[in-house]
């Protein structure tokens, strides 16, 4: 019987490998973010939610939502995340470096797009 799976060297074993390896980036990159995020008090939150909304010369007050989502995008803009690239390349290197940093939340990434 011969074996369905992709030859490790075919194009498609090469685009499944690059789409798990976008996943786990994806899920490392908001595993930083989310820590970040819940590390923040209320008052840390609403300040950083407060500088976005000046600087994008906003008036009158936030949503509680939009505070979120201006505090998470002030935290990216002082993140240092890696590249895809060099991410990708240092993972590939040694996984153990970042494995404890992925929550998983990649594999149901792979599962819905039926990748993996």
């Amino acid at each position: 019987m011969a074996d369905s799976r992709p030859d490790a060297s075919s194009p498609e074993h090469a685009s499944a490998r690059e789409a798990v390896l976008r996943a786990k980036y994806l899920d490392y990159c908001s595993a930083q973010i989310a820590e970040r995020l819940l590390s923040l008090s209320p008052d840390e939150v609403y300040v950083l939610a407060e500088r976005s909304h000046r600087r994008d010369g906003a008036h009158g007050s936030p949503s509680y939502d939009r505070m979120v989502q201006m505090a998470t995008e002030g935290i990216v803009r002082r993140m240092t995340i890696p590249e895809f690239e060099l991410w990708a390349e240092e993972y590939v290197r040694n996984p153990a470096i970042y494995e404890p940093d992925i929550l998983g939340f990649w594999e149901d990434e792979i599962d819905l797009r039926g990748d993996a």
